[in-house]
């Protein structure tokens, strides 16, 4: 009997077993766009990209969508063509010096490679007031389980709101430069077989520069004026965090004030909720939000993203690290200024703090 089992036992890894085929849901590359056109005059961009889904839960990769061509309509029948930037595929740039206009209404118009033909609704530009004056407030962000705190600056814009219209706002980053502070007198390079020493081999030059950069909005800055229309209101236009480089000497930047329509604003708004979720079991699930672009051909076809027409003004600001009620850890970069990507010796020709 014991040998019988043994038997029984040997030939059960011979029986045939069929295979478990997993099947994946996966989805369609959506198409997205992102494009904010405004009437400030210069080269202005639209990024078209699809990404692979994989059901709800994974997104792979986001690749560009190379290619395409796109352009921009206006509602008198004016077109301009749009050319791909060669070196940031999935980048298509209008002329030099395109602009929108207030009271014109501007639509964006998709021809995919594979022939599918995009397009966006109209966007009416809408006339947008100055910026008063342009402040800072410093604040802290505490840390979940560290003991130090993010920090950086709040910019604060004043506006006079126009009386008897709706009005919907955006904030943007334009560019920023600050002196950039260095150690090259503690410069240390790798060892190496013609150069093994580890000691310090202090560089003549240089300490400071001047360093120019694009910071990322951190977060989604928009406002209506239900509460304040026609008053005179103050508003937290945007964020710049404290990376231990910035706030050392002088800091400048411009802030973008942009019309923006009803509708783009609803979307920014559910975007923007979507992004400040906390992660708790009462958090609505993610969705695709779809925005104002639609398949000529399949308007069920869901895509991602915004055409946003508007009009635009820009105020600048300096800050000196004096005007910081808190400030991070000086950051060593124990080198040349020169090295620092973006920096130069020169200030800016409009450099005037």
């Amino acid at each position: 009997m014991f040998k019988r089992l043994i038997y029984i036992l040997l030939l059960l890894p011979m029986a045939c077993i069929d295979p478990y085929e997993v099947g994946l849901d996966t989805g369609e590359q959506l198409l997205t766009v992102e494009a904010v056109l405004t009437s400030v005059p210069g080269r202005q961009e639209v990024r078209l990209t699809r990404s692979d889904t994989y059901g709800s839960v994974f997104e792979g990769l986001i690749r560009p969508v190379r290619g395409a061509t796109v352009v921009v309509r206006d509602d008198l029948g004016e077109v301009v063509f749009l050319e791909e930037n060669s070196e940031d595929r999935g980048s298509y740039l209008t002329p030099p010096g395109f602009a929108t206009r207030p009271g014109r209404s501007y639509t964006l118009q998709i021809q995919t490679p594979e022939g599918k033909v995009y397009s966006s609704f109209p966007e009416t530009v809408n006339p947008v007031p100055d910026i008063n004056s342009l402040s800072i407030e410093t604040i802290t962000i505490p840390v979940e389980g560290e003991e130090n705190v993010r920090s950086g600056i709040q910019l604060i814009v004043d506006i006079q709101d126009p009386a008897e219209e709706n009005n919907f706002y955006l904030w943007k980053h334009g560019p920023s430069v600050y002196i950039l502070e260095t150690r090259p007198d503690i410069f240390t390079p790798r060892p190496s077989d013609t150069n093994p020493s580890r000691d310090p081999q202090p560089k003549d030059c240089c300490i400071a520069c001047f360093r120019t950069e694009q910071v990322d909005n951190s977060g989604i800055y928009i406002s209506n004026d239900d509460n304040f229309n026609g008053l005179n209101t103050r508003l937290v236009a945007g964020f710049v965090e404290d990376d231990g480089l910035r706030f050392v000497n002088t800091y400048r930047i411009d802030l973008r004030q942009i019309s923006i329509s009803q509708e783009a604003y609803r979307f920014l708004r559910l975007v923007k909720q979507q992004t400040e979720i906390s992660g708790s079991v009462f958090d609505p699930p993610p969705a695709n939000i779809r925005g104002n672009m639609i398949n000529l051909e399949d308007p069920e076809e869901v895509v991602l993203g915004y055409f946003i027409a508007g009009a635009e003004t820009v105020r600048r600001i300096y800050v000196d690290k004096s005007q910081l009620t808190f400030a991070q850890p000086r950051s060593i970069i124990p080198d040349d200024c020169r090295v620092v990507e973006g920096a130069q010796l020169d200030p800016p020709a409009d450099w005037n703090p």
